[in-house]
């Protein structure tokens, strides 16, 4: 959340949003799809071996086409391998980013 939380407040200009997506998405406000979105990637990231075809029906049902559905898993799983690589590597936050 630190370098794209910024672009979202660019992207937005809404800092509650952005705070609340910051410290828990379950109660920044977002509308029931945005929600499912987020648990899905959030499910993705903690427990990928439990995703069942159940949670694809499930996204469907709330509005989700199949070629949304394939963005979440992309750049869920784009961004967890990312993440890894860089917590792998023990890459660390540029200093500017503490201030």
């Amino acid at each position: 959340m630190t370098h794209h939380g910024e672009g979202l407040f660019r992207l937005t200009q809404n800092k509650e949003l952005v705070e609340g997506l910051r410290s828990d998405y379950r109660g920044a406000g977002v509308d029931e799809r945005d929600l499912a979105m987020l648990h899905y990637a959030e499910k993705i990231t903690l427990q990928h071996c439990d995703c069942t075809e159940s949670d694809v029906e499930e996204l469907r049902r709330i509005g989700f086409d199949d070629d949304e559905i394939l963005d979440i898993v992309q750049v869920a799983a784009y961004y967890n391998f990312v993440n890894r690589m860089a917590c792998g590597l023990g890459v660390e936050l540029e200093p500017y980013w503490d201030e």
